[in-house]
């Protein structure tokens, strides 16, 4: 089984570099000309994506290439205050040049859009918000040349009137949106409200991908019989041109502290790891520990007093029990 390490969004390696500045929409009504204000917009913009390709350009020189970009690319892109800017027409050369970089290194990118992001609200204004807030992430990976299908995982959501009513609302909802919107959605599963079980029980009904997150699943699961949920979750996966990919990330203190660790637990990976072993030939695992880059680096190097690691790059390795 062949794996290969990514992290989120930001280095801790990197010197400002930040792809997520931002301007605030109090910053934005201080400006008295709108245009002003949009042009200021696109300035950030495009210091986020220039930023972006550094960081990708630092991923390059240590050999990873899989990486969550940041869902604060373009500030305020969703917001009503910029209702008809067209931000992917006056980006649309940097972010040509970011999606060029990305594709000839074979990298692999997508987004988690922001928590407020879900598609269970019974609320329609929220539901409404939440489609208007996928819209720009579908414009971004257009731009950048990259298919959009299976790019943005998302949890499932609150469960105000209940998880059972919670998961039918998804279903209803997710038949509302655009079907350029339903084909980049993942599903994860998350630590407090929704299972891998509630999870998969959309993924198979709605044939979305669902994304594995261990540390969710340690903290939250009705069923202990993890392979036959994995084998399932791999079953999701059957129709995507992607690799299935899942989240790792350790608990801070504790085993069933939801906050996530500065680094990884690589022992727990491990045992997960012999755990599926044969199940998939190639898996992409994200990293989700405050450390970022250098959590990714230091996992690398504690898996290699492991029996089967066999380490193929700065963040790669095959694994056979």
């Amino acid at each position: 089984m062949a794996v290969r390490l990514g992290y989120v969004a930001m280095s801790v390696m990197l010197s400002n570099a930040s792809p997520s500045q931002t301007m605030t929409v109090k910053q934005f009504e201080q400006i008295s000309n709108r245009e002003a204000a949009i042009r200021k917009l696109e300035r950030i913009a495009r210091s986020n994506i220039e930023n972006c390709l550094r960081l990708l350009k630092h991923n390059k020189a240590h050999d990873i290439t899989f990486f969550r970009l940041s869902s604060k690319l373009v500030p305020l892109a969703d917001h009503p205050l910029t209702e008809g800017w067209r931000y992917e027409k006056a980006l649309a050369d940097s972010l040509k040049e970011l999606g060029e970089f990305i594709r000839q290194e074979k990298m692999r990118v997508d987004f988690h859009p922001d928590h407020f992001v879900v598609l269970n609200s019974s609320s329609m204004d929220v539901h409404k918000q939440s489609t208007k807030s996928l819209i720009p992430h579908l414009k971004w990976l257009k731009g950048m040349g990259i298919d959009p299908m299976h790019r943005c995982v998302l949890h499932i959501g609150g469960k105000k009137q209940g998880k059972e009513s919670g998961l039918e609302q998804f279903i209803e909802n997710f038949g509302l949106i655009p079907s350029s919107l339903q084909k980049m959605v993942m599903i994860e599963n998350d630590d407090v409200s929704y299972t891998v079980e509630d999870a998969l029980y959309l993924g198979e009904k709605l044939n979305v991908p669902v994304v594995f997150d261990l540390h969710h699943y340690d903290v939250n699961h009705e069923s202990l019989e993890l392979l036959a949920l994995w084998n399932r979750v791999v079953q999701t996966w059957n129709q995507s041109p992607l690799p299935v990919k899942m989240h790792i990330s350790s608990p801070k203190e504790g085993e069933n502290d939801r906050r996530h660790h500065d680094f990884i637990d690589a022992e727990r990976f491990y045992r997960f790891l012999t755990l599926i072993d044969g199940s998939v030939p190639h898996l992409d695992v994200m990293i989700e520990a405050k450390q970022k880059d250098a959590a990714l680096l230091q996992l690398m190097k504690d898996l290699m007093s492991f029996k089967g690691i066999d380490v193929t790059s700065q963040a790669s390795f095959t694994f056979s029990s």
